[in-house]
């Protein structure tokens, strides 16, 4: 029997996980751009391909940073409510973008949203979404909770609890989390493997705190790592050490 192989050629690693929850940040779909960056979402959506033909089921929950963020425009005077609702209409963009990309793979996708709009995504149902997992599809949550004030990692800890996601894998710019800020202390540690507890009271900066509540009082490990190297996220299904792990 022939072994699957990825888009590289390269043999698909055997996984750890059988469903796992995907969290991008909008952000990096931008490039640091605002907007998106064809090229990147290209390359992510090679990654997921890759993965699921390997069987495992993926869902997605993406960020809208490289749109609006919110907490951001507050500041600027907008008001907070709306400002937030902005941002979710980001993270629908980027859905969809990620999902044409994912189409054009050969993977078959669907869209579900918080925020009812029929002409493009399906409303959010878990069971739903359980049902197109199950049958090989990949599932992307848009507009986050629907709800202001919830960001997209609480809604990615919320929706992988609801689906019965083995983990969420979250997608980051850098290794996985440090003892120190990377950015100014290029000697800081990088933690392999942390408590959601020592996360909270260290308060080091991965997601927010009510996202890593949830996951912490539900059990549903996080796995944190570098999305920009190529071929991570078959790395992180496979349960290779890469990033941190982030456990009860």
């Amino acid at each position: 029997m022939t072994e699957p192989t990825s888009t590289n050629g390269i043999p698909v690693r055997p996984s750890r996980y059988s469903r796992v929850l995907l969290k991008l940040g909008g952000e990096m779909f931008g490039g640091g751009q605002v907007g998106l960056d064809p090229d990147v979402v290209a390359q992510v959506a090679r990654q997921i391909a890759d993965v699921v033909r390997g069987g495992v089921q993926i869902a997605v929950v993406i960020g809208g940073g490289n749109f609006f963020r919110g907490a951001q425009l507050q500041q600027l005077g907008m008001e907070r409510t709306r400002s937030d609702y902005m941002g979710m209409l980001g993270t629908v963009m980027n859905s969809l973008a990620l999902q044409d990309f994912l189409e054009k793979e050969g993977i078959v996708t669907r869209v579900q949203t918080a925020i009812t709009m029929g002409q493009v995504a399906e409303p959010y149902l878990p069971l739903r979404a359980v049902r197109h997992l199950e049958k090989g599809r990949v599932v992307i949550f848009g507009a986050g909770m629907g709800l202001p004030y919830f960001s997209t990692d609480t809604t990615a800890a919320q929706r992988a609890l609801e689906i019965g996601a083995d983990v969420v894998l979250m997608a980051k710019a850098v290794d996985g989390v440090f003892a120190d800020d990377p950015r100014t202390n290029p000697d800081a540690e990088l933690l392999t493997a942390v408590s959601h507890r020592e996360v909270l009271d260290r308060g080091l900066r991965v997601a927010d705190a009510t996202a890593f509540s949830l996951c912490m009082d539900n059990d549903m490990p996080i796995l944190v790592f570098n999305l920009l190297t190529d071929g991570n996220i078959a790395r992180a299904v496979a349960g290779e050490k890469i990033g941190t792990l982030v456990t009860t």
